[in-house]
């Protein structure tokens, strides 16, 4: 079941961030990135209340901890998210988002030191195989063959922390569920998500006003385009939330970079971006370490 619903939180996460990248002609990094909270966090809410209703047991145990995790969790998100957007900035769309997928190994490591959830070793072996395929991308594509290693470009430094950013979230996302107890999984995963939305629309907001007079305003003015992404966002976090309520955090992230795939399909054939034969290959590097983890990690 996990598989399932974190393939369907993949296409989701594309499409979504495929159109959050494109807000960049019309908004800053951090308004792009706030469209998902603020029209994501009414339909968590109601999404939320809709599940405990028809589930009938009412609204479990809420530990003290659990709003300290979605906090951290959310903070960690939100600069995962300006990070991600800035990388797409300084390269492009297909190539920013293969950087962030070292979030596998990052996710790997914070869920067996943080949480206590471990791969086994050869999932740890074919983290290392996406590793190196993350790092033969992010060498400049002008670099010849005796620089690549030493020449990292500015997209893969933001790249590498939309990466971290991730990786916490999840890792977090998952802490903070399953300290809901016994409830149903889909319940701790709309608590968790309606929660973590709910801080980060106050959060990122605050930081917008203080530092962008105007940009919730632009945001609205083209809300044509901005709403779309928040209800995508909402399904995909719903998902993922769901998912990670089921397994561990290290196995739906690292199964969900099936979405570099459908990245370079969206970057191809709507964003029409070209790419070389060694992105090409780096990344099928990249999804064979994926692929690895979840059969053997």
């Amino acid at each position: 079941m996990w598989i399932v619903v974190t393939l369907v939180a993949t296409v989701f996460q594309t499409v979504r961030t495929a159109a959050q990248g494109r807000l960049r002609s019309s908004l800053s990094v951090t308004a792009a990135g706030y469209v998902r909270y603020i029209f994501g966090a009414p339909l968590a809410i109601a999404a939320c209340v809709i599940a405990l209703r028809i589930d009938g047991s009412g609204l479990p145990p809420i530990p003290v901890r659990f709003w300290f995790i979605v906090t951290c969790a959310g903070i960690a998100q939100i600069v995962g998210t300006v990070a991600l957007l800035t990388s797409f900035d300084r390269r492009d769309f297909a190539i920013g988002t293969v950087y962030s997928k070292s979030e596998v190994i990052q996710v790997a490591v914070f869920s067996a030191v943080i949480v206590g959830e471990p791969l086994r070793l050869f999932g740890w072996v074919a983290v290392g195989a996406v590793v190196t395929g993350v790092v033969i991308l992010a060498a400049s594509a002008q670099a010849g063959a005796s620089q690549r290693w030493r020449h990292i470009d500015r997209a893969a430094r933001s790249g590498l922390a939309a990466g971290a950013g991730f990786a916490l979230a999840a890792v977090g996302i998952r802490w903070a569920s399953t300290s809901l107890g016994e409830a149903p999984s889909i319940i701790r995963a709309l608590i968790t998500l309606a929660a973590m939305n709910s801080i980060q629309t106050v959060v990122n907001g605050v930081w917008l006003v203080r530092t962008e007079r105007g940009a919730i305003r632009n945001i609205v003015a083209i809300s044509r385009r901005t709403v779309p992404v928040g209800v995508l966002s909402v399904c995909g976090s719903a998902a993922w939330a769901i998912a990670m309520s089921l397994e561990t955090a290290a196995k739906v992230r690292t199964l969900g970079q099936f979405e570099l795939l459908l990245t370079f399909v969206v970057s191809r054939v709507w964003l029409r971006e070209p790419h070389t034969g060694r992105e090409y290959a780096a990344s099928g590097l990249v999804l064979a370490g994926i692929v690895a983890v979840v059969i053997l990690g």
